[in-house]
């Protein structure tokens, strides 16, 4: 079993997936999530209930509306993104995206009233105001990446469903645990585990750095 998992390929897709769905998720949920906490419009509340209901939603229902989306039968399945990938991509980046924007909007929300109106008698704009409070609520904006993040690492649903597990091509850390457990190899599930809570403790430390020094 160990000859059949490719342990630098795996850890490599797996970076690669997270990351890029953890920064696709992040370039739209930050800036909704701080819209959301400070724009006053009709249906917000709905909007707001909304993004704190999909915090629920189970990996692999997310991973069934994606695989339904990028079928061959399915109105995006033209694009080819089963089984590969930029499907994986797309699946962890719709299941962590409304962790993102909601984290993201309860920190800007957190941000004292007053510094909000200091900002606008300065004669700030809308953007230098959403600018500047999400500046003043950069911890729990690092927070909500952070949680993004992790979440996208320890996924296996989604994935599983949109990208098959197929070695070599779309096996991811988690994936190949799951594949380890049930051929009773053991021992390779428990080192991919500990390569999955290493990785996670490097991002993490480095982020925290970075937050911290900002």
């Amino acid at each position: 079993m160990a000859n059949e998992i490719d342990i630098a390929r795996v850890v490599g897709l797996s970076l690669y997936v997270s990351i890029t769905a953890t920064i696709l998720s992040s370039l739209i949920g930050l800036p909704l999530g701080a819209f959301l906490a400070l724009k006053r419009f009709r249906g917000k509340w709905l909007m707001k209930t909304g993004v704190y209901t999909l915090f629920a939603l189970p990996a692999v229902v997310a991973g069934l509306i994606i695989y339904a989306l990028l079928s061959h039968r399915g109105p995006f399945g033209f694009l080819g993104w089963l089984w590969t990938p930029i499907g994986m991509v797309v699946a962890e980046s719709f299941l962590i995206f409304p962790l993102v924007t909601g984290l993201t909007m309860s920190a800007v929300s957190d941000v004292d009233e007053d510094v909000r109106l200091t900002i606008r008698t300065l004669g700030a704009n809308d953007m230098q105001l959403t600018t500047r409070v999400m500046l003043e609520a950069r911890y729990g904006i690092f927070g909500a990446v952070m949680v993004g993040f992790g979440r996208a690492i320890s996924e296996v649903g989604a994935v599983w469903i949109v990208g098959g597990n197929i070695a070599g091509s779309t096996q991811v850390i988690t994936t190949a645990i799951v594949q380890s457990v049930q051929m009773g190899d053991l021992g390779v599930a428990f080192e991919l585990a500990a390569i999955l809570l290493a990785i996670a403790f490097v991002i993490f430390f480095v982020i925290r750095r970075i937050q911290e020094r900002s």
